[in-house]
């Protein structure tokens, strides 16, 4: 049960158009994309397989987060916690420079906290957030990832589990295995999951200039609740770059309940493009997400990542 606490408070911490899951304050009004209609995909050489091939065989994402290392850039986080009616309830902010450069890699440019952010002995309040500290954090004072497969090492090691969240984030649609009850319910592309998906197309614009296609996989409304119960991933929707079908953007949507926990997350990395349109960089990183495990606190938070000015 600990180590299925540790993957679930990951999957929390890791949208684009896409309206707020969860009524209460929404902390990313940043607004990337712009949807202008939706397309109809006839052509031979761009089919519903062609999105479906390149989210699994992806490995952009990961290396966008490989990336960084070579790079200096700044950072401005916001984490929001909240009560059981949904006000907030505690308030991080942090600007962090990671200098590349430098021999301290992480330079605190600003840190405020407000309302109910710590215990009495000085740890956090919400395990989500001791362990988007952990992440976020060492990420800006080290490599941010280690070079490491994709898909999740054998043992019980917190190192494994985190390598799940790895397929999780950069690779939806792969089975994660070794985390009970939900390992294969991520696995949406298989012939029998496919059944309970709609797929949609639209074409947009991302960052005022770049043209893109929105491929979004949605279960279908007139599911009965008891089958939309027992599906893990609710919405999947992915930004390509419409002139060379690069992955740009991913957002996902989970919501489960079952005896051993119950969650509702949404969460969305957004890629851009650096270094005269050669490296793609991430830019931003938001959450919002509820979860609840047997015999521990209820944990509502938000948290809004932004990177910036990488050199």
């Amino acid at each position: 049960m600990k180590k299925l606490y540790f993957l679930l408070s990951l999957m929390s911490i890791c949208g684009m158009g896409f309206a707020q899951q969860i009524p209460r304050f929404n902390p990313d009004t940043v607004l990337t994309v712009n949807i202008d209609s939706a397309i109809t995909v006839s052509s031979t050489r761009l089919t519903i397989e062609s999105f479906i091939n390149e989210i699994i065989n992806d490995t952009s994402f990961y290396e966008a987060f490989r990336n960084m290392k070579r790079y200096s850039f700044t950072a401005e986080n916001r984490v929001f916690t909240y009560n059981k009616e949904n006000a907030v309830e505690g308030k991080i902010y942090r600007k962090i420079y990671h200098n590349n450069e430098g021999p301290y890699k992480m330079q605190f440019l600003d840190k405020k906290d407000e309302g109910k952010v710590y215990k009495k002995n000085g740890k956090f309040s919400l395990y989500t957030v001791e362990m988007f500290d952990y992440i976020f954090m060492n990420a800006y004072n080290s490599d941010f990832v280690p070079s490491a497969p994709i898909t999740g090492a054998k043992g019980e090691s917190n190192e494994s589990y985190k390598d799940k969240l790895k397929t999780l984030i950069f690779s939806p649609g792969r089975p994660i295995k070794g985390v009970p009850f939900i390992g294969s319910k991520t696995q949406i592309f298989t012939p029998n999951m496919r059944q309970y998906y709609n797929y949609s197309f639209y074409r947009g614009t991302y960052l005022d200039s770049i043209p893109v296609y929105r491929f979004k996989v949605s279960m279908k409304p007139e599911l009965s609740n008891w089958t939309k119960d027992g599906l893990m991933i609710k919405e999947l929707t992915t930004i390509f770059d419409m002139r060379n079908f690069q992955i740009l953007g991913r957002y996902v949507d989970m919501k489960y309940d079952n005896l051993a926990f119950d969650f509702d997350v949404q969460m969305n990395i957004e890629l851009g493009y650096f270094d005269d349109n050669q490296t793609l960089l991430p830019t931003k990183i938001s959450y919002q997400g509820n979860w609840d495990i047997p015999f521990k606190r209820e944990e509502r938070a938000s948290f809004l990542i932004l990177h910036k000015g990488y050199k």
